[in-house]
């Protein structure tokens, strides 16, 4: 059993109740097909779910996806003028598009202050942040994305939703509940 030795700090990015039952980790990359995938089930799970935190940490898997680095820092950038969940949300909606000119046209659709953004992307001012998180995530184990953690415990498997509901306790979409 592998266990989450960086706990869930107040400058991570979480959505949900700080004293949420369970807390899910994932060290993530934004071009990660299986992350786009998990990102959308977790989505839907926790908006009909009490007392789930998702934190999520960056881990681009720069020697595959090429742009996920990019993607990252604009993640952060985005966090830097507090629209962190809305700009990581539109990164996994549209996996495809996390070029250079994509970013700042999710950057005008978030109302960001572009210059700023742009200027931020160019100087590499959040690049140290996205490797520290990488960092964190290789000295938890993580070696692939995504690299998920219930409750401080790495869960390992196939993560379809049926696997998912499991570790977090939820029963399966086709369980039937009698009056």
């Amino acid at each position: 059993m592998m266990l989450l030795l960086d706990p869930v700090h107040e400058w991570d990015h979480t959505r949900g109740p700080a004293d949420a039952f369970k807390t899910l980790v994932e060290y993530g990359d934004y071009e990660c097909p299986e992350c786009g995938r998990v990102f959308g089930l977790l989505r839907d799970l926790q908006a009909h779910t009490r007392g789930l935190r998702l934190v999520y940490r960056h881990y681009p898997l720069s020697g595959i996806h090429k742009h996920a680095q990019l993607a990252a820092e604009a993640a952060e950038a985005a966090n830097a003028q507090g629209r962190f969940w809305e700009m990581h949300d539109l990164l996994f909606e549209h996996q495809n598009a996390v070029k250079q000119e994509d970013l700042v046209q999710y950057a005008r659709q978030l109302h960001l202050d572009v210059a700023r953004f742009e200027r931020e992307l160019k100087e590499g001012t959040y690049r140290e942040k996205v490797r520290q998180n990488f960092i964190a995530g290789v000295q938890n184990g993580v070696n692939g994305t995504p690299g998920l953690f219930l409750n401080g415990v790495r869960e390992q498997g196939k993560f379809d939703e049926a696997h998912v509901r499991e570790i977090l306790g939820l029963p399966p979409t086709n369980s039937i509940t009698k009056p």
